[in-house]
C-alpha cells in the first residue's frame, strides 16, 4: 500500500534518532513514564514494523529497599535474567505459558537490574504485516494488534531466541528505540496488572485515553501531567 510505503520511508528517516543510553541509566519508575510516546521499531525483510509506546510498567531492581518481589531480578542474576544485570537499553525477552513472549527494557547502571515492561503500542508502520503475524485479517483494528505485552511481541515478530539481549540503541540493531515528535503530557498512573505480588504499587503508566491500552478500562488511577514527574 502507498500509505504503508510512506510510513516506512518516514521510519527510515527517523531511524537515526535513537534514544540515548543515559535515558535508561535511571530508576525504572522514572524511565517508564518518559518512554510513553517513543517508538519501538523492528527491521524485517518486509520493512519496518513500528509502534508508539502507550503503556508500560516499571519493575524495580533487587537493590531497592524493599526489593520488588514481582520483578524477574528479585532473587538475583540467573541465566534467564542476566540481560537485566547488564548495560541499560537492552531487550529482555522472556516466554510465558511456553508459547508467548513479553519484552522488557533494562534500566539503571550495570548490576542494578531495573527494567520496564512494554504493555501496549499504537501501531504506526507495517500494520498489514502485524496482522499477518497475529493471524488476523488485514485491516484489523489497531488495538487488536498490539494492546498487550504478548500481542505486541507477536505483532512485531519478537522472540527470545532472536531478540533477547539486543542493544536497542545500536543503529545496526534489528530492534531499536527512537525518539518521536508525538508530545505526551497527560498520563494515567495505576497499579500494575496481571501479577499477584506487589500488584498494588502504582507503577503502571499509560497515555491517557489511548484506544490501544490493555487491561480493564475501569482500573482506578490518577491522571497527571508528565512534566510534573
Amino acid at each position: 500500500m502507498e500509505e504503508d510505503a510512506q510510513i516506512n520511508r518516514d521510519c527510515r528517516a527517523a531511524a537515526g534518532l535513537l534514544l540515548a543510553r543515559a535515558f535508561f541509566e535511571a530508576p525504572p519508575d522514572r524511565v517508564a513514564p518518559r518512554l510513553l510516546g517513543k517508538v519501538l521499531a523492528s527491521r524485517t525483510g518486509n520493512g519496518w514494523l513500528a509502534g508508539r509506546i502507550v503503556e508500560v510498567e516499571a519493575y524495580l531492581g533487587p537493590h531497592q529497599a524493599p526489593p520488588d518481589p514481582a520483578a524477574h531480578a528479585y532473587r538475583g542474576p540467573t541465566e534467564r535474567n542476566r540481560v537485566l544485570f547488564g548495560p541499560a537499553g537492552h531487550a529482555y525477552v522472556y516466554s510465558i505459558y511456553g508459547r508467548y513472549f513479553c519484552m522488557n527494557i533494562s534500566c539503571e547502571q550495570p548490576g542494578k537490574a531495573g527494567c520496564v515492561l512494554l504493555r501496549a503500542l499504537e501501531p504506526v508502520a507495517g500494520l498489514d504485516q502485524m496482522a499477518r503475524n497475529r493471524g488476523l485479517i488485514l485491516n484489523a483494528r489497531p488495538h487488536e494488534l498490539t494492546a498487550g505485552p504478548s500481542r505486541l511481541c507477536q505483532a512485531l515478530g519478537l522472540a527470545r531466541q532472536s531478540h533477547n539481549g539486543l542493544d536497542l540503541l545500536d543503529p545496526a540493531s534489528p530492534l531499536q528505540l527512537w525518539e518521536s515528535d508525538l508530545a505526551v503530557d497527560r498520563i494515567l498512573i495505576t497499579s500494575r496488572i496481571g501479577i499477584r505480588r506487589a500488584a498494588e504499587l502504582p507503577l503502571r503508566f499509560a497515555v491517557a485515553d489511548n484506544p490501544c491500552l490493555s487491561g480493564p478500562k475501569n482500573l482506578l488511577g490518577r491522571y497527571v501531567a508528565l512534566s510534573s514527574l
